[in-house]
């Protein structure tokens, strides 16, 4: 089941996200743009921008972020 990840372009969603590796990570991102099966984010906990692929976000739910 692919999540619908485009609803949350302007928004921070924290997400489970399989690597190339096989593995689970929990992020907590602002999704800028969803394009060519590629997702742009800025992944809160690296302070760094992001290019994911959609196929391996798992889920996906809206959060409320402030920065300090």
């Amino acid at each position: 089941m692919q999540v619908d990840i485009e609803k949350y372009v302007g928004k921070s969603v924290e997400m489970i996200y399989e690597d190339s590796k096989g593995r689970l990570t929990q992020r907590t991102v602002a999704i800028f743009s969803v394009r060519g099966g590629k997702v742009r984010v800025l992944d809160w906990g690296k302070r760094a921008f992001r290019t994911l692929s959609a196929s391996r976000i798992l889920g996906a739910r809206p959060v409320k972020h402030s920065v300090s």
